[in-house]
């Protein structure tokens, strides 16, 4: 009942009347920017508020409950503390007050790591402070803590581990000895230089690797890579680094420092870097003698020695390494070569120079072959030889040079003089190098001049001389006769020769030449030549009749026309023709002949020719008879021109042939049992020893009958005459 009664009553209370006021137990300031304040609770109060007074200002501040603190106040300031409870009735009148200082404020540091293992701490003057008192310790708990209290307004902690996070805390005390604010900072030390440093070069990049071991605490690095006034960085935070764009022919010293938040670390020692040397230039190409390249340059920085690269168009290469600034080189005709230069050092290889294309002079052509087309002309040929674009030849002696430039392989070389000496040279020509002149002539002589024939004379029989005008010397002449009969020659060294045995009733075209070891001249103009025509070798004479003689023979080469004469004491008998026969006529029989025979030309060369003797035949009979004989025969009977001649009776008819022939000195012969009934021709001719009967006697038929012993009458028959006995 009590209890109901009077929370009512409490509940009017406060919500009309204002709290009672607080007491205050306890104030105290811990941080020098504010008091706290403890104190009894009041019943009813809702709020509490603190108020803080200097003097000059106070601060009041609204908590709910205790402890409560007043914070933004000033450091070593005597305040004076008072506590009011406030509820929905107002406010409690100030408690009574406290009066309490505030702290000093903590020393503001500045922080930084001198080297790798020290950190400097300064701060500036605190207000009221007799001291201060600076801590450090490793920020991951290793090691111990080092501590120091002083007066003054910086300190150093060193012998620190390089590259290490450290915790600091520093805070002042008064005169009493009371410390005031702390404040902590956290500082790393710088780190330590890098170590192991190496530099890779890349002659063909021109650029550089920097590695080294990484550095405790180090965040980054930079690389300094410096060369006079030149200077190149690389940042990085791994360990290692690519410097590019460097250049060659330098000397360049690299040092690597570590950092991180703290600063930077000692450059480490500079290492020294050179690079390749400079590609050569000045390059200078000479063929200072056919066959031999002289390659030079100038010298480069830092190049230690050089090498030469010679590569010609085949694909053959060949290099010469030397410490000079000159090579020589074995060299080819009519070959490009591609030339570069090359300096090296420790480093490598300097970058490609200019790569420079040298032509030598085209080959010259070797074993030209010269051949005489005539005493003033000669034609030179040649193999193709490499890098010529152009040939020339030249010929020079006599009175004057004789060219002729193409790009065959072959010259003709005309208007020569002849039986003259000359050097010949076959020359090559390119675009690129012009000509070779270092090529070798060839000594040649022209061949002989044509001789002149002056004269040609019948000496004899087929021998024929001829002369002309020598106009070489140590020549040799050869004269020829040409024909269809066949070649005649003769040979000479001086101004005439003779023709033996020339064919009769040939033409002929007489030229000459000289010869000599240079050559044979062209033959000189023709002179034409006709022998005297040849004699029949057959010549034939037969007998016609008594008093005409047939001649006949074989063709003379070369004759025209014939005169054939038969001579004897008795008369001539001669017959011109152009014909191979001829009939003499007044031929007297039983006579001995000469016989000779004419053969001549068309333009009027005779040739007399001579043969044996010819015997015209003996003279037929004359009064031919037959008389019957008792016994069947028959007796033929002739006179005869001349006793001595022997006489052959031939009968023939129809039922047999029958002959007889007289002991020597008779002008008769009998023929025994001839058939009686046929008609017979009869033939006396004369008798030789060297030939057959003589064909030409007269021919008389007679008819024998069977029947009478007396001659019968002739009877004409035509153109003979036949009688009946």
């Amino acid at each position: 009942m009590r209890g109901k009664i009077l929370f009512p009553q409490r509940q009017i209370s406060s919500a009309n009347t204002a709290p009672d006021i607080p007491v205050i137990d306890r104030a105290y300031s811990k941080l020098s920017n504010s008091i706290t304040v403890e104190w009894r609770a009041v019943l009813g109060a809702t709020n509490y508020m603190l108020t803080a007074e200097d003097g000059d200002s106070f601060i009041e501040t609204t908590v709910k409950n205790s402890p409560g603190t007043v914070t933004g106040l000033k450091p070593a300031t005597l305040y004076r503390i008072t506590v009011r409870s406030i509820n929905s009735g107002g406010k409690s009148q100030p408690s009574p007050f406290r009066k309490v200082k505030t702290v000093l404020a903590a020393p503001i540091l500045s922080v930084h790591s001198p080297s790798c293992d020290s950190i400097a701490v300064s701060w500036k003057a605190v207000h009221m402070a007799a001291g201060f008192s600076v801590s450090l310790m490793r920020s991951d708990g290793l090691g111990r803590m080092l501590k120091q209290n002083t007066t003054n307004t910086s300190l150093i902690f060193t012998n620190l581990d390089p590259g290490t996070l450290y915790t600091i805390k520093a805070y002042a005390w008064n005169a009493n000895g009371m410390p005031g604010d702390d404040f902590t900072y956290n500082q790393r030390t710088s780190p330590d230089a890098p170590v192991d440093v190496k530099v890779a070069f890349n002659s063909g990049a021109l650029r550089a690797v920097v590695s080294w071991m990484p550095t405790e605490g180090a965040l980054t690095y930079s690389v300094t890579v410096f060369s006079g006034l030149l200077k190149l960085k690389c940042n990085t935070s791994s360990a290692s680094c690519i410097v590019p764009s460097l250049q060659c022919g330098s000397e360049y010293y690299v040092s690597v420092t570590a950092y991180n938040d703290a600063g930077s670390s000692e450059p480490t020692d500079a290492v020294s870097l050179k690079t390749v040397p400079c590609a050569p230039v000045n390059i200078s190409i000479e063929e200072d003698e056919p066959g031999h390249l002289l390659v030079s340059w100038s010298s480069v920085s830092l190049g230690h020695y050089y090498v030469v690269f010679v590569k010609s168009d085949d694909g053959l290469e060949v290099h010469c390494n030397t410490s000079y600034t000159q090579c020589h080189f074995q060299s080819d005709c009519g070959f490009t070569y591609f030339i570069s230069v090359f300096a090296y050092n420790k480093a490598g290889q300097s970058p490609l120079g200019d790569v420079f294309n040298y032509t030598t002079a085209p080959c010259c052509p070797s074993d030209f072959r010269v051949v005489f087309m005539s005493s003033d002309t000669v034609r030179v040929t040649w193999a193709p030889v490499r890098g010529a674009d152009l040939y020339e030849t030249r010929a020079a002696g006599g009175s004057g040079v004789v060219l002729c430039r193409d790009t065959a392989t072959a010259c003709t070389l005309s208007a020569l003089q002849c039986s003259t000496p000359y050097n010949i040279t076959v020359y090559s020509f390119s675009e690129a190098r012009g000509s070779n002149t270092s090529c070798a002539p060839q000594h040649v002589a022209t061949a002989p001049c044509s001789p002149e024939i002056k004269n040609i004379s019948k000496e004899g029989l087929s021998v024929i001389s001829v002369q002309w005008q020598p106009n070489n010397e140590e020549a040799t002449y050869v004269v020829t006769a040409r024909g269809e009969a066949g070649l005649w020659h003769c040979t000479s060294t001086r101004n005439s020769c003779t023709l033996m045995d020339l064919p009769c009733g040939s033409a002929f075209s007489v030229s000459a030449i000289a010869r000599s070891p240079a050559g044979q001249s062209l033959p000189s103009y023709s002179i034409p030549l006709e022998t005297a025509p040849c004699c029949p070798n057959d010549l034939i004479l037969a007998q016609v009749t008594q008093s005409v003689t047939s001649i006949s023979w074989s063709v003379g080469r070369g004759a025209q026309t014939y005169v054939t004469t038969l001579e004897s004491p008795k008369g001539q008998a001669k017959c011109h023709t152009l014909q191979t026969y001829c009939l003499l006529g007044c031929i007297t029989c039983g006579t001995n002949y000469t016989v000779s025979l004419r053969a001549i030309s068309e333009t009027g060369l005779t040739s007399s020719c001579t043969y044996q003797g010819y015997s015209s035949s003996a003279c037929c009979p004359s009064g031919v008879k037959l008389y019957r004989l008792s016994n069947k025969g028959i007796r033929v009977f002739w006179r005869a021109s001349d006793e001595t001649i022997n006489y052959n009776a031939d009968l023939r008819g129809s039922k047999g042939n029958f002959s007889c022939t007289p002991s020597s000195g008779l002008s008769h012969c009998d023929i025994t049992k001839i058939p009686c009934g046929d008609v017979y021709t009869v033939v006396v001719a004369p008798v030789t020893d060297k030939g057959p009967k003589v064909t030409f006697c007269p021919k008389k038929i007679y008819s024998v009958t069977c029947s009478g012993s007396s001659v019968g009458m002739v009877i004409s028959r035509g153109k003979s005459n036949v009688k009946h006995i």
